[in-house]
This record gives structure tokens, C-alpha cells and sequence, in this order.
């Protein structure tokens, strides 16, 4: 399996971390969006990371890889077989991908990628208005959901994945979850972004 993508996207981490997870044999090619690598263009149409060629299978987009991983590869599951915690695993992924994720990925996105990879300065309003308006309401439905080491049938899933990933992102540019308005939030952040299997996707190569 060729995995496609920079560890730096929180999507191409999240499935870094499912392929950690289920032990799975893989090489990375850590390209960026819209790469002219044609390997990567017919996995990807649309020129978005991640995507991944297996024996001839393509796919892109971090949601249905790690479900095709899932029935690949299914110990250990990352979507859940109970009805109610699968539908939660998709719920909380989605919440991440339309809701969290846009929000906290604004402080990396005018503080790394403007400066460092596009030659642009950033704009600290835009940071600052995540920070303080933005994320204080994602964050305290956050605190209100966890209740232990995991969001979804007390094991780790797609949906401590998906909703982690981006944090790594924003503690890149000297942010992160202020324990003493967060505490529950905090502690599972840092707890997740310590399983083995971020740790290794975070030291994934970045280019």
C-alpha cells in the first residue's frame, strides 16, 4: 500500500494513525495538495491529500480510507460494530471535519503554512477570533461528552482520531487547551496525541 500525503495535513494523520493502529505495511510519499506526481494524481482526481493506491485500488479522502482499512484489516476495529457507538464514531468524525477541524486549524494555517510554505504573512485577527470566539464552544461540547480515556464504547476509534488530530496542529504554533478551563478536554488531548500510534504518525516525514 502507497500512501499519499504530508503528515503535516490532519487528515493524512488521521489515517497515519489508523495504518499504526492495525499494524499495517505501508510506504508513505509525504506530497503536498495538487502534487503533478501522476501516481498520486490518477489516486486522487481532485488533487487532495490523503489518498492511497493498494494493488491497483485508489482512493482518496481520509474518511473513506480508514473505512476501507477497517474491512481490510478489521482487528482492531476503528468504527465500531455496536449500532449506536458506530453511529457516534461517524458523528464525532464529522463533527471534526466540519465543525472543529476548520476552526482550530486557523491559528496553524496564518502562523505556518502562510509564512513558511507560502511566502505570505499571516493575520492574527483571524487567529484570534479562533482562539477566542470560535473554539471556546466546540471546546465546552467537548469537556461535556468525554468521560474517560475514549469518546465512543470505552475503546479508541475513528472518532478519538478524528477529533485529536488537529490539536497536534495547533500546539505546532504554541497553542493549545487551557487545563483550567478545559481540564477533561486538556488531559484527553494530551493523553491521545501520547498513544503510540500519534507519536508515530506525528514524527512521519513532512516532505
Amino acid at each position: 500500500m502507497i500512501l499519499y500525503g504530508t503528515s503535516l495535513s490532519p487528515f493524512v494523520r488521521k489515517v497515519l494513525v489508523a495504518l499504526a493502529e492495525k499494524a499495517v505495511a505501508f510506504e508513505h510519499r509525504p506530497l503536498r495538495f495538487h502534487d503533478p506526481d501522476p501516481a498520486f494524481q490518477a489516486a486522487s482526481a481532485l488533487g487532495k491529500i490523503p489518498a492511497i493506491e493498494d494493488e491497483g485500488f485508489r482512493l482518496a479522502d481520509s474518511t473513506a480510507i480508514v473505512a476501507y482499512l477497517d474491512r481490510k484489516q478489521p482487528a482492531p476495529t476503528m468504527l465500531p460494530s455496536d449500532p449506536h457507538d458506530y453511529a457516534r464514531a461517524v458523528w464525532f468524525d464529522k463533527f471534526n471535519d466540519t465543525e472543529l477541524l476548520p476552526k482550530v486549524i486557523k491559528p496553524f494555517v496564518h502562523r505556518f503554512v502562510m509564512p513558511n510554505l507560502l511566502g505570505k504573512p499571516g493575520d492574527e485577527a483571524v487567529v484570534a477570533k479562533a482562539l477566542d470566539k470560535e473554539m471556546p464552544p466546540l471546546f465546552d461540547y467537548l469537556e461535556g461528552e468525554i468521560d474517560g480515556p475514549y469518546l465512543v464504547g470505552g475503546a479508541f476509534s475513528l472518532a478519538d482520531i478524528s477529533v485529536t488530530t488537529a490539536f497536534h496542529n495547533l500546539r505546532l504554533v504554541g497553542e493549545g487547551v487551557d487545563a483550567g478551563r478545559w481540564p477533561k478536554l486538556a488531559g484527553y488531548v494530551a493523553a491521545t496525541l501520547a498513544r503510540p500510534s500519534f507519536v508515530k504518525a506525528i514524527a512521519a516525514p513532512t516532505s
